[in-house]
Parts: structure tokens; C-alpha cells; sequence
């Protein structure tokens, strides 16, 4: 088989939205020894889920050092809910984010990992809210998706069963971080790439030393 990247994020890690060029040069470099599989982690869901009010605090004291690792900017959109929680009616819950992107990998599963950071765009630098439905609307002109069908899939229990069957695929895979990455060899071999932020070079060095070790077992 060939290897297959597995991208472990969730839409409302602020890590991952610093990682998303990381990722996609690091998909770009690959694209012919590769697949890349998207798999969101659930980290908002279940006693996870929290009106912003709960969590500003954190973020305001995080979004900072994301920014200075990886180069990446929050927009002010998504800032004044940060520093304005008493005023935001967010609610954090990564169920309909992650069964949009079951959705987009349905039709364009090439596309995924584009849509992954196309989710965080929408909320870290243009500040909508993913736990609303039209918060996905320019997204479904963007990928040429008829948007009755997709809110139609968005609100179906079969989607919502494939999203948490993503989120149990995190917990046999003992993730407990986001983002975090894997290189899969074969049916039952994990080799992990990174957790946490990791720059590229970092990243490329050892997905190169995975694939030439797998190339000489085999």
C-alpha cells in the first residue's frame, strides 16, 4: 500500500490553525509518495463543549506564542470574541466542523486537507462562528457543492455517526494533542511524525527517514 500521512486536528486548535502552512507544504513536498487522511479529533465535544466565556482566557494568553512560532495571524474578527467573551454567543463544538469535512471528503477527498484549513481560516481569521450552519455557505460555492444537499448531510445522523467514528479512531490512537501526525506503512503499523507544533524541516527529515526505512523492509 501506499504510505498514507494521517493529519490528527481539530477546527478549533489554535495550534493547528499555526500549523496549516506547515502541513500543506509538507502535503505539497509528498503528494506522489503519499495520501493525506484528515481526521478530526473531537476536542470539543461531549462535557468539552463551552460557551467561549469559559475558554477566552486561555486563548488570549496562547494566540500570542502561536503566532510568534509559526508566523501565522488571528484576525481581529475572531480576536474581538476572544477579548469581548461576555458579549460572543460562540459555543465550542467541534460535532458540525468535523461532519463538514466528512461531508467535502465524500465529494472531494483530495480536497480534504484544503477544507481542514479552510475551517480555520473561517474561524481564527475571519471569525466565524463554526457551531452555526451558515458559517459553511461560502464554503459550498468554494468547493461546488449544492448547499441543500449539504445541509441536508450536515444535519443527518449517517455524517454525525462518521465524525465520531473519527473521534473513536483518536482515542485507539491514544491522541491526546493536537495537531499530531502519523505515517501508516501498512494495516496496523503507526509510526508517529509529530505532536504539537513542528516546523517543516523537522517534519520532512523524519517522514523521509519512515519511507526509507520502509522502503528497505520491504
Amino acid at each position: 500500500m501506499k504510505p498514507i500521512l494521517i493529519y490528527c486536528y481539530d477546527a478549533y486548535c489554535g495550534w493547528c490553525y499555526g500549523a496549516s502552512s506547515v502541513i500543506k507544504k509538507i502535503s505539497v513536498t509528498y503528494k506522489d509518495k503519499l495520501h493525506i487522511e484528515v481526521l478530526s479529533g473531537g476536542m470539543m465535544i461531549g462535557e468539552h463543549v463551552m460557551p467561549i466565556e469559559k475558554i477566552a482566557h486561555f486563548i488570549q494568553n496562547s494566540y500570542t506564542r502561536v503566532e510568534e512560532l509559526s508566523g501565522i495571524k488571528f484576525g481581529e474578527d475572531f480576536l474581538w470574541h476572544i477579548n469581548n467573551p461576555d458579549k460572543s454567543d460562540w459555543v465550542l463544538n467541534s460535532e458540525k466542523s468535523a461532519i463538514a469535512l466528512c461531508i467535502v471528503k465524500e465529494y472531494y477527498p483530495e480536497r480534504q486537507l484544503e477544507f481542514a484549513t479552510d475551517l480555520q481560516y473561517a474561524l481564527n481569521y475571519e471569525g466565524r462562528d463554526l457551531d452555526d450552519d451558515e458559517t459553511y455557505r461560502h464554503l459550498t460555492d468554494k468547493y461546488n457543492i449544492q448547499s441543500e444537499a449539504f445541509y441536508t448531510k450536515l444535519n443527518a445522523e449517517e455524517y454525525k455517526k462518521i465524525a465520531y467514528y473519527e473521534f473513536d479512531l483518536m482515542k485507539q490512537l491514544q491522541v491526546n494533542g493536537y495537531p499530531t501526525i502519523f505515517i501508516q506503512t501498512d494495516e496496523l503499523k503507526f509510526i508517529m511524525v509529530a505532536k504539537g507544533f513542528t516546523d517543516y524541516d523537522t517534519i520532512n527529515k523524519r517522514i523521509d527517514n519512515i519511507l526509507n526505512e520502509n522502503k528497505t523492509s520491504n
